[in-house]
C-alpha cells in the first residue's frame, strides 16, 4: 500500500509522466496528455479503481506524438495514421507491429520549415519571455523612429505592462528587411487588418471549445487553434505564391 492508502500499481501515473516528459517538452500538460489520450494516440490501462496505468511503451508513444508535433510539424490526424500503420506492422522498415515508426513518413505538401510554411507548431504557446523597448530595438536592429511607426500602424503592439514578446522581434525585423525595398511601415496596414479578420473569424470556431466545461476542453481549444492558425497562413502565402506568379508570368 502506497503512503495514501491506494493500492501500489504497476504503470506510471499522470503525473509521473508528465514529469517525464517535462524535461523534453517544456510546454507538455497533464490536460495535453489526457487530450492525446482521448484522441486515441496513448491508450493507457486503467486500475480497478479507474486510475490511469502509463506503461514505458505509453510513455515513447507520448514522446514519438509531442516531437512529430513539435520538429515535423505534423497534424494529430497524420501522426495518428503513422501510429495505427505501425500497430498493424505496416511503417516502412517496420518490424512486429505495435512499435513506434523508426522515421515519420514524408507528408506532400504538409506544413514545414523547408518549403517556407509555418506549421501547427510556429503557434504553440511559447514560453513567457518579456522583453523591454531597448530590448527589442537591439535584439531586431531597428531604431526608435522606426519602432514607433510599427506601433502607430498596429504592427506591433507591447502587452499591458509595456513588454514586448519575441515575436515582436521577428515583425520588426522582417518589417527592417521589406524597408530596403522601399516598403514602409504605413504601407503594411493592410497586413494588421487582414490578420485581425483572419483572428476574429477563427476565435468564432475557437472559443465556443475553449468555453465548454470539462477538464480537455482548453487542450483542445490550443491544437484546434494551432491547426486552424496554421492552415490560415498556408493558405495566405500560397495565395500570395499564385498572384506573385501571376505578376511575374512564372
Amino acid at each position: 500500500m502506497t503512503a495514501a492508502g491506494r493500492p501500489q500499481r504497476d504503470g506510471l501515473s499522470i503525473g509521473a509522466v508528465l514529469a517525464q516528459l517535462r524535461p523534453d517538452f517544456p510546454d507538455v500538460t497533464i490536460s495535453k496528455i489526457r487530450f492525446l489520450e482521448s484522441e486515441g494516440l496513448v491508450r493507457p490501462g486503467r486500475t480497478a479503481s479507474g486510475y490511469r496505468q502509463f506503461s514505458a511503451a505509453d510513455v515513447e508513444r507520448l514522446r514519438f506524438v509531442l516531437a512529430a508535433q513539435r520538429d515535423h510539424y505534423l497534424p494529430l490526424k497524420v501522426i495518428k495514421e503513422q501510429l495505427d500503420a505501425a500497430d498493424r506492422g505496416l511503417s516502412d522498415g517496420q518490424g512486429p507491429g505495435g512499435r513506434l515508426p523508426r522515421k515519420l513518413v514524408p507528408i506532400p505538401a504538409a506544413p514545414g520549415p523547408g518549403d517556407g510554411l509555418p506549421g501547427p507548431d510556429d503557434f504553440a504557446p511559447g514560453r513567457d519571455v518579456r522583453l523591454t523597448r531597448e530590448d527589442l530595438l537591439a535584439e531586431a536592429g531597428v531604431d526608435s523612429p522606426l519602432l514607433a511607426e510599427l506601433e502607430q500602424y498596429g504592427l506591433i503592439r507591447p502587452g499591458a505592462a509595456g513588454f514586448y514578446d519575441p515575436d515582436a522581434v521577428l515583425v520588426a525585423r522582417t518589417v527592417r528587411a521589406m524597408t530596403e525595398y522601399g516598403i514602409e511601415p504605413r504601407h503594411l496596414r493592410a497586413f494588421r487588418a487582414s490578420a485581425d479578420r483572419e483572428v476574429g473569424l477563427l476565435e468564432q470556431i475557437v472559443a465556443p471549445v475553449s468555453r465548454q466545461r470539462d477538464p480537455d476542453a482548453k487542450a483542445r481549444a490550443d491544437e484546434l487553434a494551432r491547426q486552424l492558425a496554421a492552415l490560415s497562413v498556408t493558405l495566405h502565402t500560397l495565395l500570395v505564391k499564385a498572384g506573385i506568379r501571376d505578376v511575374t508570368g512564372g
